[in-house]
């Protein structure tokens, strides 16, 4: 499975999924572009890659209309285009719903569902006028079963599916592929930050009793965007050790 001179977009490449992604597409070949909100970040972002392959490492706020207008000028000038866009970045904001207030709700859904149709329809341009492309959302497997205090990020999760489903519809004719990777519960600094009870809880509720590895995420990622994957297009996979079967 070789992706060489393939270019590649990851968002919120910094750490867990979005580090492991990187790396797999630069080991095998691929010219990654990784973004952070955080310049600091970035310059870390820049020395995994320069040490793994080619790319480069862009400041990039996925909830700023004009940071992804400026983004996209400076791939148009850099690159050129986009091959495969991987949705990564998102985040959390917690609360009971009675007690979630109108920023918690808009921001998450800002970051983690009108994100993914802004920086999709930038992508997307570029697909079409090569007929080829890889579009994938990391979702979760929240969106499918709920969580207690997480109704903006269930929502936002749910949606995410749904949007993959119609856009594929509407790009399969251009050789351009959308899918959704639900992850269930991934060791990562979320989990990490987990109590012995908690932790003890929700792997009661897993068939396989581990957590799931970024790895476990990362290699399902370079399926989707592989050739052996071409014939797959509005699918959501979960990846979650048995907790949730569809």
């Amino acid at each position: 499975m070789s992706f060489k001179n393939k270019i590649v977009l990851v968002t919120g490449a910094r750490k867990g999924i979005g580090y492991a992604i990187t790396k797999i597409f630069l080991i095998k070949g691929a010219i990654v572009i990784g973004t952070s909100t955080d310049i600091l970040r970035v310059e870390k972002i820049n020395n995994y890659i320069k040490k793994y392959g080619k790319g480069k490492g862009m400041k990039l706020d996925i909830s700023n209309v004009d940071s992804i207008d400026n983004f996209f000028k400076k791939i148009q000038r850099n690159f050129g285009k986009v091959d495969i866009l991987i949705n990564n970045a998102g985040i959390l904001c917690d609360n009971l719903l009675i007690n979630m207030k109108e920023k918690e709700w808009q921001s998450v859904i800002n970051v983690n569902l009108t994100s993914i149709f802004r920086i999709s329809k930038r992508v997307i341009r570029y697909m079409i006028k090569q007929c080829y492309g890889r579009i994938i959302t990391i979702g979760s497997v929240i969106g499918s079963i709920g969580n207690i205090g997480q109704t903006n990020y269930s929502a936002a999760k749910a949606g995410l599916i749904g949007f993959s489903k119609s856009l594929a519809k509407e790009v399969a004719h251009k050789g351009i592929t959308v899918n959704v990777i639900a992850p269930g519960f991934i060791i990562t600094n979320m989990t990490k930050s987990l109590s012995n009870k908690q932790r003890a809880k929700i792997l009661s509720k897993i068939p396989i009793k581990r957590f799931g590895n970024i790895k476990d995420i990362a290699n399902i990622v370079a399926f989707f965007a592989s050739e052996k994957a071409s014939y797959i297009t509005g699918e959501t996979i979960h990846v979650n050790g048995g907790m949730y079967m569809p």
